[in-house]
């Protein structure tokens, strides 16, 4: 028999995209699922920008695409672009899809390494060329993807009442005491500030950095990156829109780190990510201020961070799903598909009564492979950098990498080969759209690249991308907003 009695802690995205697909997927079960959060308790909600793993879900949940977009003041995302990363003045965009497409059995990038006339590699790919247009069409057979950027302070408001229809009950209160078998050590159940007592078969924490329950009662342990990923603090700021509305978001290097633009119908949201060893808290505010395009609507929103994930994700019957799990800097806007990854693995590995040890340890696997993977994705943006101009970036191009992404670096500078691994978010064009965009060229292409005709097949896709480009309409026109 299933877990019956669930209880959520933390609302936000993490806690409201939580009820919301356990109430989905428990329908028709005995299933009762309680939320507690408190409204004096914030949320981080920075994370705006998502990768299209996101349709799916909200696909599954049966989220109308218009219903979510009105809701949250969404916007489009075909990418996201990297200013100033390989080299100041630099710009590439990472899109949600292929580049270019095999000639003569021969992967593209490699026909496109082997050709000095071939041009832009970013010519071969219809998302990007439609953003730097400011345009976007819903694919339509055409093989690349797209996700959204919105407010997620909106968007926990949207599954909130989507779960409340469905059953999830919310309870206002903080916890102030966690209550533990003393033979088995599992949670059975939280005391709130107002006394009342919560109990309950699987306890899920999306109690943010905190950790309410992973930490502070179970003791999970945390597994620290700083020495890869030095960041450790953000300036959140939101402003007023300025001008057309691009369908990408944009991450520009600075002196001790990066600043993010995200546009939203309603506003644009910005930070700065900066590692404090290298810069001070003054220096980043006036750097963020410096990098807006309008007044700021709001005070700056300050947070600090220590980069890694927890060593177990799952304890006893505490299941920790969002910050509380772990943190890994929005720089590829993976923070909402990290909650996601964890909601869909809880779900196929949900615990029956018997509680066998076995699921919560291939839960651990898989969740610390994805956030490795990730983390090693993130580290090459800062790692393959041929930027100098300050402390910051001669530690991050001098490092000593994971040796999981020095081997991957050293197949792809020597035959441009792009592991692949079964588990992983980020694909084989992820890694071409970095590596290319931040001048890691192979040693040597594939031998069979090149021959006739390989010059006007790639001419000829150059021209076709650049036409379906022009073709679509602009990205507010998409949105149904006023031109």
């Amino acid at each position: 028999m299933l877990a019956g009695r669930i209880v959520v802690v933390g609302g936000g995205t993490a806690g409201w995209m939580t009820a919301a697909a356990l109430a989905h997927k428990l329908a028709g079960t005995p299933a009762r699922i309680t939320l507690v959060e408190s409204a004096e308790i914030g949320t981080v909600g920075v994370g705006e920008a998502t990768i299209p793993h996101i349709r799916h879900f909200n696909a599954t949940l049966g989220i109308d695409e218009a219903d979510f977009l009105a809701a949250t003041r969404g916007t489009y995302k075909l990418g996201i672009e990297f200013v100033d990363w390989g080299r100041k003045g630099d710009s590439y965009i990472h899109p949600f899809a292929e580049f270019g497409a095999p000639i003569g059995g021969v992967p593209f990038h490699q026909q496109w390494c082997a050709a000095p006339e071939a041009g832009a590699f970013e010519a071969y790919s219809l998302p990007i060329q439609a953003a730097r247009r400011g345009r976007f069409r819903r694919p339509d057979g055409d093989p690349y993807n797209y996700a959204y950027q919105f407010d997620a302070g909106l968007y926990a408001r949207f599954l909130r009442t989507y779960s409340e229809a469905r059953g999830v009950v919310r309870r206002e209160g903080k916890v102030i005491d966690v209550a533990r078998d003393g033979e088995s050590g599992f949670v059975r159940s939280l005391t709130l500030e107002s006394g009342e007592t919560l109990a309950a078969d699987l306890f899920i924490d999306c109690s943010g950095f905190r950790g309410l329950l992973i930490e502070q009662a179970l003791h999970a342990g945390y597994e620290e990156w700083t020495h890869w990923l030095p960041c450790d603090r953000a300036i959140a700021l939101p402003c007023a829109n300025s001008g057309p509305i691009p369908p990408l978001t944009r991450a520009t290097a600075q002196e001790a780190g990066w600043t993010w633009r995200i546009p939203l119908q309603h506003r644009t949201g910005n930070g700065h990510v900066y590692a404090s060893g290298f810069t001070s808290d003054e220096d980043a505010l006036r750097v963020l201020l410096g990098a807006i395009a309008a007044e700021p609507m709001a005070e700056p929103n300050r947070l600090r961070f220590v980069t890694g994930r927890r060593r177990r994700q799952w304890v006893g019957n505490v299941v920790a799903i969002g910050l509380s799990s772990g943190f890994l800097e929005p720089l590829e806007s993976t923070s909402i598909h990290l909650i996601q990854l964890a909601i869909g693995r809880l779900l196929d590995l949900f615990p029956t009564r018997d509680w066998d040890p076995l699921d919560a340890a291939e839960f651990n696997r898989l969740m610390a492979l994805e956030y490795e993977r990730v983390r090693d994705f993130l580290i090459l943006h800062y790692h393959c950098t041929q930027r100098d101009d300050s402390e910051f970036w001669r530690h991050c191009r001098t490092m000593r990498l994971p040796d999981s992404l020095e081997h991957k670096l050293a197949l792809f500078r020597e035959r441009g080969v792009v592991v692949r691994y079964r588990e992983g978010t980020f694909l084989e064009p992820s890694w071409l759209a970095v590596y290319l965009g931040q001048h890691v060229t192979p040693r040597h292409c594939d031998p069979r690249a090149g021959g006739a005709g390989v010059a006007a097949a790639m001419a000829a896709m150059r021209a076709r991308v650049a036409a379906m480009a022009e073709a679509m309409p602009l990205h507010e026109a998409a949105l149904g907003m006023p031109a």
